[in-house]
């Protein structure tokens, strides 16, 4: 494992930071416009001003090849630029799934016209992407899917329900699996398709979450009419182009290990200061006990992703790590947000706006939020059975 940074990187890191270092007021600014905005639109757009400036920055997608409009950024330097980004504590990025998932893969499967029409706007923020997989039904056991899509001309026909749809509330696209080949083994017959969500037949509801966050949402689709072009890949080769973009979504661009460190160092801070019984938080032993778990998980976590990190930049291929990462951080940010909630006892609830509410209620909100991530990318369970039949070689059955 290397730990030591090259020149090259070192000048990387030096650039990254002096950009974020220069708009310190102004990430500050996005961010408390964003917390104090009157509703959750409001808030997105504003976090869309931040990204805009990314871009003309020339920020906006390190990692993608300068072919497509990013700066061709190594492994190791995209690495960097999240540490950085997070130690700056930057505002989040909202066209995630456009940037890490549905780019990298038209980038791989996409034709050049696909390429032309929306590489460039996802970097600009002006399209923002959704994610059409699960369905009721259809979580974990994804290839069970039963959204159709039925030929017709130059068309397909698209009918049925996607659910958990993360930004649908805010998106201009989505990238679906629908089943073209009803008849074929449920992992074949299944497309990858991108639907504009402007079009007729496709209706957004949104479900509110336990945190107040309308973020994911039911898509119905109803005769949705969708041009045979935006099929990415294949026909009926869709699951192999979703495992594609999952493999994306669960490797190492999830979980950056500074910002899991300044959650447990955001711990440490308010178990010091507040109050329980005679004295503080940090003197219960339990408390302590939890604040040095937290320190472990965090450092294993982050020396795990230096590891991987450092087997792709030299050509290694990525195998079950990526579940392995996904499962550990996954459950670890839940604990850390949990341990927090503690600490905070009946201040954690306070609401948003609220004086003296932790983060401007931000951090009650993440500690919701946190329970999400051991579903979303692939549940905890789906990670346990690929882990114990692809590094234990243990049977399916």
């Amino acid at each position: 494992m290397d730990f030591e940074l090259s020149p090259e990187d070192a000048a990387f890191r030096d650039e990254v930071r002096g950009w974020l270092e220069a708009r310190k007021d102004r990430i500050t600014e996005i961010k408390k416009k964003a917390q104090q905005a009157a509703a959750p639109r409001d808030s997105f757009e504003i976090l869309k001003e931040w990204e805009k400036e990314l871009f003309e920055g020339g920020w906006a997608g390190v990692a993608w090849p300068k072919e497509y409009g990013g700066r061709g950024a190594t492994l190791s330097q995209q690495a960097i630029f999240t540490e950085e980004y997070a130690l700056a504590q930057a505002p989040e990025r909202i066209n995630r799934l456009g940037l890490g998932l549905l780019g990298p893969t038209l980038m791989v499967y996409g034709t050049d016209e696909q390429k032309a029409a929306h590489l460039s706007k996802i970097l600009s923020c002006e399209e923002i992407w959704c994610q059409g997989f699960s369905e009721p039904g259809a979580g974990s056991d994804l290839a069970s899917l039963r959204t159709k899509a039925v030929e017709d001309g130059d068309d397909y026909v698209i009918n049925g329900q996607k659910v958990w749809t993360s930004l649908g509330s805010y998106a201009d696209w989505i990238f679906a699996l629908v089943r073209t080949d009803p008849e074929a083994p449920k992992h074949k017959g299944i497309t990858f398709i991108m639907v504009d969500m402007r079009t007729p037949g496709l209706e957004v509801r949104p479900i509110m979450q336990i945190n107040g966050s309308p973020t994911f949402c039911e898509t119905f689709f109803t005769d949705v009419r969708v041009p045979k072009s935006n099929v990415v890949g294949a026909v009926n080769d869709g699951w192999k182009v979703a495992m594609t973009t999952l493999s994306f979504e669960r490797g190492t661009g999830l979980g950056s290990p500074v910002a899991f460190n300044a959650i447990w160092q955001h711990l440490v801070d308010m178990s010091k200061r507040e109050a329980r019984y005679d004295g503080v938080a940090a003197d219960d032993p339990d408390v302590r006990r939890r604040v040095a778990q937290g320190f472990v998980e965090t450092r294993v976590f982050e020396l795990n992703t230096k590891r991987v990190i450092s087997q792709l930049t030299k050509g290694k291929p990525l195998g079950p790590e990526a579940s392995l990462s996904k499962l550990f951080w996954s459950e670890m940010e839940a604990r850390l947000y949990e341990a927090g909630n503690d600490v905070l006892g009946p201040k954690a609830e306070l609401a948003k706006g609220t004086p003296g509410a932790e983060e401007e209620g931000m951090w009650f909100s993440d500690y919701l939020y946190a329970r999400a991530s051991m579903i979303y990318a692939g549940t905890s369970e789906i990670q346990k059975n690929i882990i114990a039949q692809r590094v234990l070689g243990l049977p399916k059955e």
